[in-house]
């Protein structure tokens, strides 16, 4: 009887510590996709961001800058940013499967891009399009 309780336990504390990210819909459209991965950043949750973010070598080195810049910020930066609100200025659909977001946050102002492309489900975050200058 005492091992069921802890085999039970054990079940219980595996599934309690599975990631967040199984609990993450995937982005359906171009805008969740971007609109999900920018508040991940600006909240500081790189879990929820790192779910929308395509992935490849380029992606995953200019996304550990991003997490390494946000971590240097200060501790009332970061409550700004994860207060911030965000702010779409224009949505461009390049094709069915690729499309620019401009947007800025109401802490910052800053305008800034992503692009977002469809994988064979699902929509995600392609930062080294923004970063290499292809626009």
């Amino acid at each position: 009887m005492l091992i069921n309780k802890w085999l039970i336990t054990c079940c219980l504390i595996i599934i309690s510590c599975q990631s967040r990210q199984n609990n993450l819909p995937p982005a359906e459209n171009a805008l969740d996709a971007g609109r999900e991965f920018i508040e991940g950043c600006l909240k500081g949750d790189f879990d929820k961001a790192n779910f929308y973010l395509l992935q490849n070598q380029a992606n995953d080195s200019i996304f550990n800058v991003l997490k390494q810049d946000y971590h240097t910020k200060s501790n009332a930066t970061k409550q700004e940013l994860k207060n911030a609100s965000i702010t779409i200025l224009a949505i461009e659909e390049l094709s069915d499967k690729e499309t620019i977001i401009r947007y800025s946050n109401s802490f910052s102002k800053e305008a800034r891009i992503i692009k977002v492309a469809k994988t064979d489900l699902y929509w995600k975050v392609d930062l080294s399009y923004s970063i290499n200058g292809n626009l």
